[in-house]
């Protein structure tokens, strides 16, 4: 049979060069905004911006050439999109700096958060040189849910525990603190997917039936409850709704895709309904949490506590800032506490306006897209699943900010990936975007026959397993 006879031709291509414009794009949004900030603040461009643009540069650029050489295949659009959100968080956080510095309080906080970007593109780029089969991951499943557990226990240790803002979330060493609840949320990822790959078909099957769903049967209900359990402990002990929420949503996600029974979020949505009713009952700082959103003006100006500020300076802010914003050093995004780090997207609201908002949510809404991609063409059942909780643990993390900024939901002190000021959370979602890369390469890497090469050597039985989604 001629080659013309063989049916149509399935051209593979990298995307490299697709990735490389996206990035030049990415930076320019950056440094754009680095520019504009020293424009509207101070009227000239800032002195350092040779020195910061182009070590922003050189980091973009090892990037792509890392992922040019290590991961070809990879996705092209996830990087150019991290890239810009990174580069827009510093020069909103510089522009906060200038200030708070004005204020006589502590202005270099983009000069430590371009520290601990430094330090996540190193970790990017471990990654992708030492990690080259995302499957070898299987093998640490019950070594990272042990890690995972034990850094969250660290906070509550005596001495390097350290209490923030009513939250003990943080631990503190040598004069640095740091949130050991982002890198556990990286490892809880792996262990959820590997646990679940090897017992899927036993939490698959059916029990009774109530109205047109199949409930899990009783003796399967052990995960889900021990991971309701370990989430009410983060909330209990250590005060922070936002984690308690975050992992507990994802092991629901991860369980639902890798059994395909709505039965699990049926019980999920139950336990869920279920601690959020006993914790407010209970516990004084959810019940004050509750109440701040339902109602913030009674706790805002004299005669307060003054503890809705946060809220009502955020709804004054965006609505000022209306549809396109007040522009670079025209608002008073510093009248919102912690506007450079929870509240970030208030701040660019103000300042940007309603039109940046909506292009932040869709840069959020590709990275969650090409994650989701990636899972639905891993050829894996791990990857699948690792892929899919990577991109839920973004998509959980941008709904439950944004919607406790925008007032949806109550408060939750969570960070924005990428933009708010945070070393720990920086520097994991850097080792995110590199896990979705080199997934992402195995998936679209042609199969070996396109190739005309021979086949690699077929992976253990545990890593052939499939999990639909």
């Amino acid at each position: 049979m001629s080659q013309a006879d063989s049916g149509p031709q399935v051209v593979h291509r990298r995307r490299r060069g697709a990735e490389l414009f996206l990035l030049v794009v990415a930076l320019l949004v950056g440094l754009g905004a680095y520019a504009a900030v020293g424009l509207g603040m101070e009227g000239t461009i800032p002195a350092d911006m040779l020195t910061y643009g182009g070590w922003l540069t050189v980091m973009v650029a090892a990037c792509h050439v890392v992922v040019r050489f290590v991961a070809p295949w990879a996705d092209p659009v996830l990087l150019p999109v991290v890239a810009a959100l990174n580069g827009l968080g510093l020069a909103v956080i510089h522009r906060l700096d200038l200030t708070y510095g004005e204020l006589g309080q502590k202005d270099d906080y983009a000069q430590q958060q371009l520290i601990w970007m430094t330090l996540g593109v190193v970790l990017f780029l471990a990654t992708l040189l030492v990690l080259r089969d995302h499957r070898t991951l299987q093998r640490f499943t019950y070594t990272s849910g042990l890690l995972a557990i034990l850094l969250l226990l660290l906070p509550l240790m005596p001495v390097i525990g350290t209490e923030i803002n009513g939250a003990r979330i943080w631990i503190n060493v040598a004069g640095f603190s740091f949130q050991p609840g982002e890198i556990a949320k990286v490892l809880l990822v792996v262990a959820f997917a590997g646990y679940l790959v090897l017992h899927r078909d036993a939490l698959a099957l059916a029990g009774k039936r109530l109205l047109f769903v199949d409930l899990p049967r009783g003796r399967d209900l052990g995960p889900i409850l021990g991971m309701w359990l370990i989430s009410l402990g983060i909330l209990v002990f250590q005060r922070d709704l936002g984690s308690s929420l975050l992992f507990f949503g994802l092991f629901l996600v991860m369980l639902y895709v890798a059994t395909e029974r709505p039965g699990w979020l049926v019980v999920g949505g139950t336990l869920f309904a279920a601690g959020a009713f006993a914790g407010y009952q209970a516990f004084g700082h959810v019940r004050q949490r509750f109440d701040l959103w339902l109602d913030p003006f009674e706790y805002y100006g004299e005669g307060t506590n003054d503890l809705g500020r946060q809220s009502v300076e955020t709804q004054f802010g965006m609505g000022w800032g209306g549809l396109i914003g007040r522009g670079f050093g025209n608002g008073r995004p510093e009248l919102i506490p912690y506007a450079n780090s929870d509240f970030i997207f208030a701040a660019i609201g103000e300042e940007l306006g309603l039109t940046a908002v909506m292009a932040l949510l869709v840069c959020y809404g590709l990275i969650v897209e090409r994650g989701l991609r990636t899972a639905v063409t891993c050829r894996d059942g791990f990857g699948k699943l690792v892929a899919t909780g990577l991109a839920i643990t973004f998509a959980l993390q941008v709904f439950v900010v944004v919607g406790g900024v925008t007032g949806l939901i109550p408060l939750t002190g969570l960070t924005t990936p990428f933009l708010s000021y945070g070393g720990s959370s920086l520097v994991a979602n850097w080792v995110i975007a590199a896990l979705l890369l080199r997934i992402s390469d195995q998936a679209r890497r042609p199969l070996p026959s396109m190739l005309g090469t021979e086949p690699d050597p077929a992976p253990d039985a545990e890593e052939t397993q499939v999990v639909k989604l």
